[in-house]
């Protein structure tokens, strides 16, 4: 007597556990390749390093060279590095949820504006003349930014909407660039300070940057954790959100005041680098989904590693000079951007 087979109904919960057991892969991929960036930082640049000359400078510092360019020299760069990458790829991927646009960096809210104004003010009239001491005007100038765009918005017809935030930060960024041009032209010892500042890069900072900026890195990290699921749901229209329960005016507070410190610091400390905020979101969308508590955490891991790569290419372009690590960004960025943008491919959580 032949039998004929049931056909097997697919077991639930296949899929959603293959995307997640992929998500997790990526997820620690990111990180062996954030490792291997932190060791380029430490090892390569106009006097190569072995890993094991790094290791023993680290952990039993003889005072001989390799003790002094890995701990005085590589030590504090390579820590603002992982600061600063992870901050601007958060605060990248918070200001696309917000704003709903894809092309959404830093710059749209006005904040990298602010910054600078900050900074050219502590120059010019405060006559600061150390990183150190203008990073808290640069991160108060982006704070006062972010609050200026986010309370104008509110009183707009349609509330803070994402055109509505938009459109505010964009002209903010242009008054303000336009005060800050203006200081520049008037004084000539302004223009040679912020000049340094400006080109974006993590040489010249010592330790004590980076210990500055932490706090706020930390406090818009945990921010962005959340309000991750309401960015989910934000990203389905504000009836939506509303319908799942989400107070959707919470969600794009919270969201921008973490966008606002993330950039702040970052901005602050290292200067207007660009591409890190836009083209990691795109990165980490491309190989995870749309799910924002996986983009945000691969951004975080890809960010850093971006970001101390151009700096370890900027080493050893034309040693024993350096190229800015916001120039080397700017040149990798804009490739991997078009890059993504012509294989993007709709993606879903």
């Amino acid at each position: 007597m032949t039998t004929l087979a049931t056909p097997t109904a697919p077991v639930a919960g296949t899929r959603p556990a293959r995307r997640t057991g992929r998500r997790v892969t990526v997820t620690v991929a990111a990180a062996l390749v954030l490792v291997l960036a932190v060791l380029a930082s430490f090892a390569l640049g106009s006097r190569p390093l072995g890993v094991g000359q790094v290791w023993d400078a680290l952990v039993a510092p003889d005072g001989g060279e390799a003790t002094t360019i890995v701990r005085e020299l590589r030590t504090p760069r390579t820590a603002l590095g992982l600061i600063v990458g992870l901050a601007l790829a958060v605060a990248g991927v918070l200001l696309q949820a917000l704003t709903r646009n894809p092309l959404a960096e830093p710059r749209i809210l006005g904040i990298s504006a602010g910054a600078s104004f900050g900074v050219v003010l502590a120059i010019a009239v405060f006559g600061v003349s150390t990183l150190a001491g203008y990073v808290w005007f640069g991160i108060a100038g982006a704070l006062g930014a972010g609050v200026l765009v986010f309370a104008v918005a509110a009183r707009a017809r349609d509330g803070a909407s994402p055109v509505t935030l938009a459109l505010v930060g964009a002209a903010l960024d242009a008054s303000l660039a336009s005060a800050v041009y203006a200081l520049l032209s008037i004084d000539a010892r302004t223009f040679e300070e912020y000049r340094f500042w400006v080109v974006g890069g993590l040489t010249g900072r010592d330790l004590s940057v980076a210990t500055q900026v932490l706090p706020f890195v930390l406090a818009g990290l945990a921010l962005a954790t959340l309000v991750a699921r309401g960015l989910d749901a934000l990203a389905l229209g504000d009836d939506v959100a509303r319908g799942l329960g989400h107070r959707i005016g919470l969600v794009r507070l919270g969201g921008g005041a973490a966008a606002v410190l993330l950039t702040g610091a970052a901005v602050a400390a290292a200067g207007p680098i660009a591409f890190v905020g836009l083209a990691v979101p795109h990165l980490a969308r491309a190989l995870v989904g749309a799910d924002h508590r996986w983009t945000l955490a691969v951004s975080a891991l890809l960010g850093p590693a971006l970001l101390l790569g151009a700096d370890v290419v900027g080493r050893l372009v034309d040693p024993p000079g350096e190229v800015p690590a916001g120039i080397v960004t700017a040149l990798i960025g804009a490739p991997l951007l078009a890059i993504l943008v012509r294989r993007a491919k709709v993606v879903t959580a």
